[in-house]
C-alpha cells in the first residue's frame, strides 16, 4: 500500500514523467521587453545626419551660433564683472541657439527631399498644428497628369490646396470650389497653390500661410463641415503614381522645432 500511495502521488506530482516537479522552483522565463524608443540625443543624431547630407553646411552654421552666443554672454560678463555666471547661462542659451538652427535646416532639408513628388502637398499639410481635419489622399486627381488638389478644414473655411502649375490644374480647383460650395454653401473655400513658381507657395510655408488666414468659423462649424463632406462620400479613388504617404516629410526634423 505504501508502494502504490508513493507511487500515486509521484504520478499527481510528474503526470507526464518529464520532471515537472524538479521545475516547480526554477525561474519564469522573462518576457520579452518592448523595442525602446530612441532617446532625444539619439533622434537629434539622427536629424542632424539626414540634415547634413542635404546641408553640409549646416554644422558651421550651428557652431557659429552656438560661439556667438557664447560671445554675447562673454561680453556682458566683462561688462558686470561676472564672467563665470554669464557663461553658466549663455553656454546653456549656445546649444538651444544651434539646435533652433538644426530644427529650421532639418525642415527645409525634410520639403527639399520630397519637393516635386507626387502627394508632396498632402506631406506638407501634415505638419499643421492642431484645429485643422486633413485628407491624406487627394481630393481631385488628374490621372494623366498627377495634378491633385488636397482639402484641409479649419477655423479659415476650407482650403484647397492645388499641386501642378496654376493654368493646368485650374480646371480641377474650380470643379472641387464648385462641389464646395453645393454641399456646403455659405462657408469659405480658399485656394493655395503649392510651388515655386508665380502665384506659388513653397511647400516648407503651406502651412504658415493657413495657420495665418483669417478664421472664419467656429470649431464646431467646422466639424459639422467636416461631418458634411464625410457623410456625402467625397472620396476620390488615386490612381496609380499618387501616394501621399510617399512623400512625406520626416516627422523626426519636425518635432524638432
Amino acid at each position: 500500500m505504501a508502494n502504490s500511495t508513493d507511487n500515486s502521488s509521484n504520478a499527481t506530482s510528474d503526470p507526464d514523467g518529464s520532471g515537472s516537479r524538479r521545475r516547480l522552483f526554477s525561474r519564469k522565463p522573462k518576457a520579452a521587453k518592448p523595442a525602446k524608443k530612441p532617446g532625444t540625443l539619439k533622434r537629434i543624431g539622427e536629424v542632424f545626419a539626414m540634415t547634413r547630407r542635404n546641408d553640409p553646411n549646416v554644422i558651421w552654421i550651428m557652431v557659429l551660433a552656438f560661439l556667438a552666443v557664447v560671445a554675447v554672454g562673454l561680453l556682458i560678463g566683462f561688462l558686470i564683472r561676472n564672467v563665470v555666471t554669464m557663461l553658466i547661462i549663455a553656454i546653456p542659451l549656445a546649444f538651444l541657439a544651434a539646435l533652433f538652427i538644426l530644427s529650421r535646416r532639418a525642415e527645409r532639408a525634410a520639403f527639399s527631399q520630397i519637393e516635386g513628388k507626387p502627394g508632396a502637398s498632402g506631406a506638407a499639410l501634415s505638419v499643421l498644428r492642431r484645429g485643422w481635419i486633413l485628407k491624406d489622399e487627394p481630393v481631385a486627381v488628374n490621372a494623366r497628369t498627377q495634378d491633385a488638389v488636397f482639402r484641409a478644414i479649419g477655423r479659415p473655411g476650407i482650403v484647397l490646396v492645388a499641386e501642378g502649375p496654376v493654368n493646368r490644374v485650374k480646371p480641377l480647383v474650380n470643379a472641387e470650389r464648385v462641389k464646395m460650395n453645393r454641399i456646403v454653401p455659405g462657408v469659405p473655400v480658399q485656394v493655395v497653390h503649392a510651388g515655386n513658381g508665380e502665384g506659388q507657395v513653397p511647400l516648407q510655408r503651406i502651412s504658415k500661410k493657413l495657420q495665418k488666414m483669417k478664421k472664419n468659423l467656429t470649431r464646431q462649424e467646422v466639424s459639422a463641415v467636416d461631418k458634411r463632406l464625410s457623410a456625402l462620400g467625397t472620396r476620390m479613388p488615386i490612381p496609380k503614381g499618387v501616394d501621399p504617404f510617399k512623400a512625406r516629410p520626416d516627422r523626426k526634423a519636425m518635432r524638432g522645432r
